[in-house]
């Protein structure tokens, strides 16, 4: 299915475009944590996988298990990703209930501080039904169980089981053709490889807005049948 600019693109970034309302208030300084400051350490985590086939330009890749929270937002693709970051980003940076303890017995009590978890990569959009669902990965080793508990109702912690995934990756703007192009090139290669997916796209990138196009690195998921 193709994207359409308005219903299925998040923050279609082309030059000389305004950023839609919201979006430099929440989203540039999000982008900013995320990824300016892990730069010290040249990594920005991200869920684990191997590859387990190669088809020119898509990878089959096998995905460990991981923790993501979720927010369900109405409204249009552009403006999803503004409506949901500020809600995502109040989680990570300690708008939460602390971490979940387990004493060894019972009647031990600990009282939980709010905490802050580090940011990962990449964030995630997929159309569903009423909207969009944007998630961000929690970090490894934090499961549904014991991340702590949102202060915010809206959004939902979700453990996400080892799943198979056709992925293509490829550089450039954040606009509809090049969706649209790289998608057709995803399903067509899956096809040809008698290969078949299940549910909607996953558009999940992985850069700020102030990455060069020709550095950025973006990518268009599909969830292979028959997966694990």
């Amino acid at each position: 299915m193709k994207m359409k600019m308005n219903s299925q693109l998040s923050h279609a970034v082309q030059p000389s475009r305004s950023y839609p309302s919201g979006f430099a208030a929440w989203v540039l300084p999000l982008f900013l944590l995320m990824f300016a400051l892990p730069m010290t350490s040249h990594a920005t985590e991200e869920p684990d996988y191997k590859v387990v086939q190669k088809l020119e330009d898509i990878e089959v890749r096998e995905y460990a298990a991981y923790t993501v929270a979720e927010v369900l937002v109405s409204g249009t693709a552009a403006d999803a990703g503004s409506q949901a970051f500020p809600i995502l980003a109040g989680y990570i940076f300690g708008k939460n209930k602390g971490e979940r303890k387990f004493a060894m017995t019972a009647p031990v009590t600990q009282a939980a501080v709010p905490v802050k978890l580090e940011m990962t990569a990449p964030v995630t959009q997929t159309a569903a039904p009423g909207g969009f669902v944007v998630q961000f990965v929690l970090p490894k080793g934090v499961t549904q169980a014991s991340a702590p508990e949102p202060v915010d109702t809206r959004i939902t912690l979700r453990d996400i089981a080892p799943t198979r995934i056709a992925v293509i990756r490829y550089s450039g703007f954040w606009s509809e053709a090049n969706y649209n192009q790289h998608l057709e090139k995803l399903q067509a290669g899956l096809r040809a490889a008698g290969l078949s997916w299940m549910g909607e796209a996953v558009y999940s990138r992985y850069d700020p807005p102030f990455m060069p196009w020709f550095l950025r690195r973006n990518e268009i998921w599909l969830h292979l049948a028959n997966s694990p």
